[in-house]
């Protein structure tokens, strides 16, 4: 095939030849290709398919090789052929062909050779790439009903939120107004507690070995507070504390008097007496109260002690927790220990 090719495309070495295939011209170029030029296209294109391109390419190597002065002829020997009168060189354009037409059968056989390449790998790439085409497909869906079961739960979860929400804000009232209704009842449990303790006394400050009954009691008051008989004494105790050691502070004494009317007049004796004093006992009396009341009561401790550093003021506490002071003639209520405090701030100012 490169024979047949390298003959159509030099014209040249058909010019070069003859009718019977002799080459006209005695260079040495015609004779290193007599075995090509003496060949007609036809036996050329027959015999081609049973020479190797092996052979083809050594008489190529041969063409090029330069010609060998020892067996060229005496250039006064041999006749200038056409060419060599024109002025051109045979051998140099016989050799610009030949590689022309080398350079194109070599771009062919690259081309051939890259184009199988090229589709061999194009194929792989294609394979590669329908396997990663199925398998993102196959990611997708299973993404796609992940996304689907999820935006069902979220619509669950939205639905249940609303729900609850409803079911927070009625608790919420309800928690409310349950706070309200207790906060009543517990002032009323403390009102009623309060009113239970109306008769009953506490009485500070009497030894432990001071024997508790209602004779007893009821005697001591007598006489501690000048009364004109002893006053009835329902029952008497001692608080529900341990027993002190010895050296400790006795416990309170709990004493509840028949009658109200001589409750309040033991008190309103006890406010000019305090301490109360019967031979060698000193004790204190005081009202009995709850245990919200008392602590509300004894918040005012530290106000009434400024208080009584103050001269020409009078003051007093209130039922349950209020304090009432009196000053220059003019009387104010306060419901908290802080309001007290600021008064005092003013006055000593």
């Amino acid at each position: 095939m490169l024979s047949t090719d390298i003959y159509e495309l030099c014209p040249r070495v058909h010019d070069l030849t003859g009718p019977g295939g002799s080459c006209v011209s005695p260079s040495h170029d015609c004779q290193l290709w007599s075995s090509t030029c003496t060949r007609s296209p036809e036996s050329i294109s027959s015999e081609s398919g049973q020479h190797n391109t092996q052979a083809e390419k050594s008489q190529l190597v041969l063409l090029l090789q330069p010609p060998s002065h020892a067996t060229s002829p005496p250039r006064g020997d041999s006749p200038p052929g056409p060419d060599e009168l024109v002025g051109g060189s045979p051998s140099s354009a016989f050799k610009s062909e030949l590689l022309s037409a080398l350079r194109v059968e070599m771009a062919l056989i690259f081309k051939t050779e890259l184009q199988a390449a090229l589709t061999e790998n194009l194929a792989s790439i294609k394979a590669e790439l329908l396997a990663v085409k199925s398998e993102f497909t196959n990611t997708l869906a299973t993404i796609q009903r992940d996304v689907r079961g999820l935006k069902d739960t979220v619509a669950e979860l939205e639905t249940s939120c609303s729900t609850f929400s409803d079911d927070i804000t009625t608790l919420q009232a309800k928690v409310e107004q349950l706070t309200a209704d207790m906060k009543i009842l517990d002032n009323k449990c403390d009102d009623l507690e309060a009113r239970s303790r109306r008769n009953n006394l506490r009485l500070i400050g009497i030894s432990e070995d001071f024997s508790v009954s209602s004779t007893a009691i009821s005697t001591l008051l007598k006489e501690a507070f000048q009364l004109e008989k002893e006053p009835l004494v329902d029952r008497a105790h001692r608080t529900l504390q341990p027993k002190p050691r010895p050296g400790e502070r006795p416990r309170a004494i709990i004493v509840r008097l028949h009658y109200h009317s001589d409750c309040m007049d033991i008190l309103r004796r006890a406010r000019t007496q305090q301490p109360v004093k019967i031979g060698d006992r000193r004790f204190s009396v005081f009202p009995d109260h709850t245990p919200r009341t008392a602590r509300a009561r004894a918040a005012y401790n530290d106000v009434r002690r400024q208080l009584r550093e103050i001269p020409g003021i009078r003051f007093g506490l209130l039922y349950p927790a209020r304090l009432r002071v009196t000053h220059n003639g003019t009387e104010r209520e306060f419901k908290s220990p802080e309001e007290a405090s600021v008064f005092i701030r003013s006055l000593k100012s």
